[in-house]
């Protein structure tokens, strides 16, 4: 299942889609930060959990695992509830949100529903998310086809046997350092990112490089035809410094820095 980020009041709560149980499953240290804007929402949750084991209350048992994506890109195990417990959860946690937060799960069910049988809806919410964080028309563009073409190569990694979680963590930031000569922790480092998705924080250059990496991986895994993670990783090695070269080039030719300290958290104006 695919880590999914919704905003509640400009927090982000990953949430996940189980197919099988047609119901979504939410982070809930997420959500107790929304909730409480505590500074250590885990260890709020951590007091909270045992105050209601305690209490021999159902909704501590009602919760489950899965593992959700953290801001290093790797996927942990996280506590999370589905709709129904984070709606008695909310009843737990004395809050003034706790009303706008409800309109709010509504407001995420029915955006579900509406996307089932119109994808398109799901692209405008994300232009919309886009434009009211103030980046620029050619940036969300870009963003855009950097979605459309990140999901070509996890397609293509699927079908290669590529594990989702360690394995296509490990192979995305081999592709990032390709071009960018940093890992992703690194590159985070440099932009003062800590939850926050590195790409949403890249500029309109930065994303076209890592574009090229990525359409070059996928290519010549396709090339090559491949199967396992070493094999793709061994084929993807002969492709992953054709971005590196190209960008290195260009900051010969312009003498201008492609990798950029900028990021849309600390910049008042449209990032470009």
């Amino acid at each position: 299942m695919e880590t999914k980020l919704a905003i509640f009041e400009q927090k982000e709560i990953r949430k996940v889609w189980d197919s099988e149980k047609g119901d979504w499953y939410f982070s809930i240290v997420d959500i107790i930060g929304a909730l409480t804007e505590s500074p250590n929402p885990r260890k709020y949750w951590s007091v909270l959990k045992t105050r209601l084991k305690q209490e021999w209350s159902e909704l501590a048992t009602n919760c489950s695992q899965l593992k959700l994506k953290a801001s290093d890109w790797k996927n942990y195990l996280t506590d999370v509830g589905d709709t129904k417990t984070i709606l008695r959860l909310i009843q737990s946690v004395p809050s003034k949100k706790a009303e706008p937060f409800k309109m709010w799960l509504a407001k995420v069910w029915d955006e579900r529903i509406n996307e089932i049988y119109d994808p398109e809806l799901a692209v405008e919410r994300a232009i919309s998310t886009y434009r009211k964080k103030w980046y620029s028309e050619d940036w969300i563009k870009q963003r855009l086809k950097s979605i459309d073409i990140r999901k070509e190569l996890t397609s293509e990694w699927n079908d290669r046997w590529i594990k989702e979680g360690v394995e296509y963590a490990i192979l995305t930031n081999e592709i990032l350092k390709s071009w960018s000569d940093m890992t992703t922790s690194e590159y985070k480092d440099l932009k003062w990112l800590k939850k926050e998705s590195l790409k949403d924080n890249m500029t309109n250059l930065e994303l076209v490089f890592n574009m090229l990496a990525e359409v070059s991986t996928t290519e010549i895994i396709k090339e090559d035809d491949v199967l396992g993670f070493e094999e793709v990783k061994k084929a993807s090695k002969r492709w992953w410094n054709v971005a590196g070269v190209a960008r290195k080039q260009l900051e010969k030719e312009t003498g201008k820095k492609v990798i950029s300290k900028q990021n849309v958290l600390s910049d008042k104006k449209k990032i470009n």
